[in-house]
């Protein structure tokens, strides 16, 4: 324990406890301790990923937390002590945070001062965590039964903070003994104990209690934003948000994957960079639907907006292509098996010059399409072109059709042909696939060239069982470029992807955090302004995996995995989209070299 805490005085100690005691019960929420506790994930004070459900634990233990409350102050050396104890046995212990005062450099700084060392404190931003918990103060602590998710425990630490006076020593140490009594398989004698510290603020308005919430004017309008793209016929959402009726019936779902962020799947920290197309909820569209659903999704008075969704027949999200380039011939997937990579040709060739502004797959049977991967082959003696292929586009899940950033696009020389990169799953029984290509061009050149570069590494060994395998990745921009999107990827190991540019002056920033990396999602963050380095600029890329058992996707923590193809293998690639600019001079505006650009990466698997 520091001195500064050491040093705060027994009057102190004894305003704190009586102040928590001296507070009229009616205006503290009424605790209420659920069967069993739903699924949550947070961010920590360090912006690591936490997840109930994925916590390599037995026992998992909440420590309500808050800055400046001097009773949790006083508990934190308690809390450190019972971690130590009982690590051997299986207890994790978490803090959590929902003050709305206390945001992610306050509690970081806090957590330093009274040494909270390597604990993870967990901003409940929004309050919804505790709000399910029905958490009222702090210094409560909730141990959490990992084999059903109920709690076993919840109350104070111990009896040593007591109504206007402090005991020289705990007689009751209430935690401690029904982690004892659990772990030795008996009943727990006292599953439930009063709390002593400070009372939270809750948003009055997040409950259920709160003003009713309009599903025609709140509700369907954000669902068609955020959420009917993928809930709509024909493409990857389980079900589609085509009524009130249909919402209502998935509510309950909808409202557990939302509490754990699983939907909308958007895995930024939003510490970190903004992004023009970030799908997932606001602070007040979270509250507003989880309200809403806790009122019983009542509709009101008006049309009900979700029976107008997209109409039917329209393949393309952007609109009908300019031309369309489809797979020469359908494709036959088998029922079972591994299926290797196909490359397949096109028999398409561009019959003129064009600038494109966008180009988007859009795979036909998205049962079986794993990802696809177009590839210009350039015509001999194209202009500035002399590789021989370069990449254009993909698609795979959560990858949506963007078009090419203001100002921007990619050109294609007239004889032009492509060729498609196709990995297939099998679904267990046969399939067919006849995939296509959309060109969209612009009207006029564009003022940059955009490419798809990549800072990559093939030379890692994932160790088996391994929870976080590290490694790096740098890329060297030699010119003054325009950074557009960041497309992290790996594999079914992934955990977390960073992206950090080094500046030539010594200055590091952080353009992209994923502290929970989801290889179902191939998502491509896209800056909501576009981020101009100098030349000397280093973009440095770190990211874990996670090869131990608590990984869900992991095909085998008993391999120690390498870099492959295969999606059981692994890869480490921080792909990103940009443009080359010239060093600018005083007055001269920003021009583009088209004769002059490094050739895109090789493959996006």
């Amino acid at each position: 324990m520091n001195r500064t805490l050491a040093s705060l005085s027994a009057a102190t100690l004894l305003w704190s406890a009586a102040f928590a005691a001296e507070i009229p019960a009616e205006r503290e929420p009424r605790p209420t301790t659920p069967e069993s506790v739903p699924n949550f994930s947070l961010f920590d004070q360090r912006g690591q990923y936490q997840e109930l459900h994925r916590a390599n634990a037995k026992v998992v233990v909440l420590f309500i937390a808050g800055n400046g409350c001097p009773i949790v102050r006083q508990s934190i050396s308690k809390v450190r002590s019972l971690r130590s104890k009982f690590a051997e046995k299986g207890v994790v212990v978490w803090m959590l945070n929902a003050n709305p005062q206390d945001d992610r450099e306050s509690i970081a700084e806090e957590a330093r001062e009274y040494s909270v060392g390597s604990i993870p404190v967990l901003k409940d931003e929004h309050q919804l965590v505790a709000r399910s918990l029905g958490v009222a103060r702090t210094a409560e602590a909730i141990a959490i039964d990992t084999r059903d998710w109920t709690v076993i425990y919840r109350g104070a630490i111990d009896d040593q903070l007591t109504e206007g006076a402090k005991k020289p020593k705990a007689t009751e140490k209430y935690l401690e003994t029904a982690l004892e009594e659990f772990f030795a398989g008996k009943p727990v004698t006292v599953a439930k104990a009063p709390v002593k510290g400070c009372l939270i603020k809750f948003d009055e308005e997040s409950g259920a209690k709160g003003p009713p919430v309009s599903y025609t004017k709140v509700i369907a309008p954000m669902l068609q934003q955020k959420c009917v793209g993928c809930h709509s016929a024909g493409n990857i959402g389980p079900f589609a948000m085509t009524s009130h009726k249909k919402v209502k019936g998935w509510s309950e779902m909808i409202r557990e994957v939302v509490l754990a962020k699983r939907m909308p799947p958007w895995h930024a920290d939003p510490h970190y960079g903004k992004f023009s197309n970030n799908r997932s909820l606001s602070a007040d569209e979270m509250k507003n639907l989880l309200r809403w659903i806790e009122q019983g999704c009542p509709q009101d008075a008006g049309e009900d907006p979700l029976l107008a969704v997209r109409p039917k027949g329209q393949k393309w999200d952007l609109g009908e292509p300019d031309l369309v380039v489809t797979l020469p011939k359908p494709q036959s997937i088998p029922a079972n098996g591994v299926l290797q990579y196909r490359y397949v040709d096109g028999e398409f060739e561009m019959p003129h010059d064009a600038w494109l502004r966008a180009s988007v797959v859009r795979p036909d049977n998205r049962r079986v399409v794993h990802h696809v991967i177009v590839r210009v082959r350039y015509p001999e003696g194209a202009k500035g072109r002399p590789e021989e292929e370069v990449f254009l586009t993909s698609w795979a899940p959560g990858n949506n059709s963007l078009e090419s950033p203001s100002g921007t696009g990619k050109f294609l020389p007239k004889g032009a042909r492509f060729n498609f990169e196709l990995h297939y799953n099998t679904v267990g029984k046969p399939e067919t696939d006849r995939s296509e290509l959309g060109l969209y061009f612009a009207k006029e050149p564009p003022k940059l060239v955009l490419e798809t570069r990549a800072a990559e590494n093939r030379d890692f060994s994932i160790p088996p069982g391994e929870a976080d395998s590290r490694t790096f990745a740098t890329y060297p921009f030699r010119k003054d470029t325009v950074i557009y999107d960041l497309i992290p990827h790996m594999h079914l190991r992934g955990s977390w992807f960073k992206y950090e540019a080094l500046y030539p002056d010594g200055k590091k920033e952080t353009l992209l955090s994923v502290p929970n990396y989801d290889f179902n999602w191939q998502t491509e963050y896209r800056l909501a302004q576009p981020k101009r380095v100098p030349a000397g600029t280093w973009l440095l890329c770190t990211g874990g995996f996670d090869n131990s058992t608590r990984n869900p996707n992991n095909p085998d923590p008993t391999k120690r995995v390498k870099h492959g193809l295969q999606s059981f293998e692994e890869m480490f690639m921080g792909f990103m989209n940009v443009s080359e600019v010239e060093p600018r001079k005083e007055g001269a505006p920003t021009q583009a070299r088209v004769d002059d650009n490094s050739a895109a990466p090789s493959a996006v698997r």
